[in-house]
């Protein structure tokens, strides 16, 4: 038997917060797709997801480095972090400039 997102008790689209500038200037802001992009994850739609919103990959890996390195203190930490904060809001800009081109 499957599990579909009622069973696993994730938002459905009418139950997630509401973007404002979609709202107020009909304008997707770069942070659109991005609630829609995590439950398509947890309902284990990877490809789904990164198409919804290729800003969450190097987001969920910039938060999961900012903890190890709290942690264990590595290294590499504050490279890897600056790397990935920049990867981040590169492909956040990247596909939100895409978004409004198409």
């Amino acid at each position: 038997m499957l599990l579909t997102h009622i069973t696993l008790g994730l938002p459905t689209e009418d139950q997630m917060l509401p973007c404002l500038s979609k709202q107020l200037l009909d304008l997707e802001c770069p942070g659109c797709g991005l609630q829609r992009s995590v439950v398509l994850l947890l309902q284990g739609e990877v490809k789904a997801s990164f198409l919804m919103y290729p800003g969450l990959y190097p987001l969920i890996l910039l938060f999961a480095l900012i903890v190890f390195d709290r942690i264990f203190n590595l290294s590499f930490g504050q490279r890897g972090i600056a790397f990935l904060g920049l990867l981040t809001v590169g492909t956040i800009l990247t596909n939100f400039i895409i978004r409004l081109i198409l």
